[in-house]
């Protein structure tokens, strides 16, 4: 098994670990350049960003998706995006532990996906959690999603939010932490 999926069923890894620094960092190393590519490139050149979006997601950027520049992406290959999606800019994806990401979704400036974490005893071993967002979420401003939370379809996330518990489908969640406030 590859790193990522061994971080994905749930693995703890040391940071220091060989295999580790060989296959994250090697993947991270590629996306840091690719992001800062991204993010250099002139915001009026969308056949550019794009074309480099495809190169950063491995060919897989599906149809009518597109992240607003500047944005970062630490591990491409661990994010599964539908199409449709739209990120506005500055969205932060922390994604070694896996993201799924379904058609529709949209995210408002600023937000951050984060699916890993550090043992409090041992701040060098990570360990991860998959976020699932289905379709249709809308992802306010400034929001953060903490690893393992799934945000069902239709969901709204106010803005300003830290998401650290499971959102139902057809639910608007705000605060912090995020609590449901009505259901759509």
């Amino acid at each position: 098994m590859s790193v990522f999926e061994d971080l994905r069923s749930g693995k703890p890894y040391d940071i220091r670990d060989a295999q580790y620094i060989k296959e994250a960092h090697g993947e991270m190393a590629r996306c840091r350049h690719l992001c800062w590519k991204i993010n250099n490139t002139d915001p009026n050149d969308r056949d550019a960003i794009i074309t480099l979006e495809r190169e950063l997601f491995n060919g897989n950027l599906p149809e009518g998706s597109f992240l607003t520049p500047p944005f970062q992406v630490d591990c491409a290959c661990c994010v599964h995006m539908g199409k449709n999606v739209f990120a506005n800019h500055g969205l932060t994806v922390m994604s070694i532990g896996s993201i799924i990401i379904e058609d529709g979704v949209m995210f408002g400036p600023e937000v951050g996906l984060f699916t890993v974490n550090h043992e409090p005893k041992n701040i060098r071993v990570i360990m991860t959690k998959e976020i699932h967002i289905k379709r249709n979420a809308w992802i306010g401003a400034r929001v953060n999603i903490l690893p393992g939370v799934t945000i069902g379809e239709n969901a709204i996330v106010g803005t300003g939010s830290v998401v650290t518990k499971d959102v139902p489908d057809n639910c608007v969640v705000v605060g912090v932490p995020a609590k449901l406030v009505k259901e759509i």
